[in-house]
């Protein structure tokens, strides 16, 4: 969700460059506000909370509170079944969305999806930009990268948290995203741990894990995977306890690599080097966003297409873990190099 929510503040952006004086509210869930915090071109945020998720009661309190605001345009970016009721409350004259065949009928404008990605922005982008084309057509053309924004007494916290961690910032600095949002998205631990040593054994760097605190044990796991050599570089102390110390600690790094997830999409906003390792169930044509010798992917399709063969991302996402024990390090391992040698030498 912190993906799809920051990926889609580039709207923002875009209308209020051509309409400085629209007033523009986001509407989002209450836990990703620290990935859109700050954000200059937002006016106000609407937060969908977990109690809101469980109650239709207040989902309609909700609606009648937006039906209020009188928009003169909504735009469903999300096409759920909760984000398509509340457009279809808020009476807005305007209703935009993603083409789909049994909701179309709710939005004066559905807008059918790109399925090949036209530049290195990526379809995540690309379409997201298209939603923008029934408002201007020239809107849907603007080249726009997702922002975080930080303020300066949390780049300079972070720094002072990393130098009193005994953490050199002239040396690599790598922040690992161990662990995914869940089972099918995460690499297997083993794995990570291999992937992990190559980057210390290549750069020497420093490694700081990207994990919560209910993650210990799994985060615990890849460090005593590692080689011994290895668990030397790694500050398993230093993480961000909440998602804005974790975005200021990821500004001083080098590079993020790791697992495929909202961690990725808010490094490349951060203007921050990624590595990162898509599941095997994931569509990487849709999330591999702006792409280059400073931002690579890897998918188990790039190494065995034949995997891949007439299947369904719900069949799938059913075999991920037995597909991810195929995806072994050694497939990406010269690819990894590469981008580690390119980072290190850009230092």
């Amino acid at each position: 969700m912190i993906g799809d929510v920051l990926t889609t503040s580039i709207l923002f952006e875009a209308l209020k460059i051509k309409f400085p004086n629209a007033e523009l509210h986001y509407l989002i869930n209450s836990h990703t506000y620290p990935a859109v915090e700050n954000n200059p071109f937002i006016d106000h945020f609407v937060f969908f909370t977990p109690e809101i998720e469980k109650s239709k009661r207040k989902l309609l309190q909700l609606g009648k509170t937006i039906k209020n605001e009188n928009f003169d345009i909504v735009i469903d970016a999300y096409s759920k079944l909760s984000s398509n009721l509340l457009t279809l409350l808020s009476k807005a004259k305007v209703k935009i969305s993603k083409y789909k065949s049994y909701t179309a009928f709710l939005y004066t404008h559905p807008v059918k999806y790109r399925s090949t990605p036209l530049t290195e922005a990526g379809l995540a982008i690309e379409n997201r930009m298209q939603l923008l084309s029934s408002i201007d057509p020239e809107l849907a053309q603007t080249n726009i990268k997702p922002k975080i924004y930080l303020t300066e007494e949390e780049k300079e916290k972070a720094k002072q948290l990393l130098m009193d961690s005994n953490i050199h910032l002239n040396k690599p600095l790598f922040m690992i995203s161990v662990l995914g949002s869940g089972n099918t998205k995460t690499y297997p631990l083993k794995y990570m741990a291999k992937v992990i040593d190559q980057i210390v054994n290549q750069t020497q760097g420093q490694i700081l894990f990207n994990y919560i605190p209910k993650q210990l044990e799994e985060a615990q796991t890849v460090f005593n995977y590692c080689e011994k050599e290895t668990q030397n570089h790694i500050h398993m102390a230093v993480f961000g306890k909440g998602l804005r110390e974790f975005l200021a600690l990821t500004f001083h790094c080098n590079a993020l690599i790791g697992n495929e997830g909202g961690a990725v999409n808010m490094a490349k906003a951060l203007e921050i080097s990624t590595f990162t390792i898509f599941s095997p169930w994931i569509d990487k044509k849709t999330w591999s966003i702006f792409e280059n010798e400073y931002n690579v992917s890897v998918h188990l399709k790039d190494y065995k297409p034949e995997f891949y063969s007439e299947k369904e991302e719900k069949e799938l996402k059913k075999e991920a873990l037995t597909l991810y024990k195929e995806f072994k390090p050694s497939y990406f391992s010269e690819s990894l190099n590469r981008f580690l040698k390119t980072i290190v030498a850009n230092k």
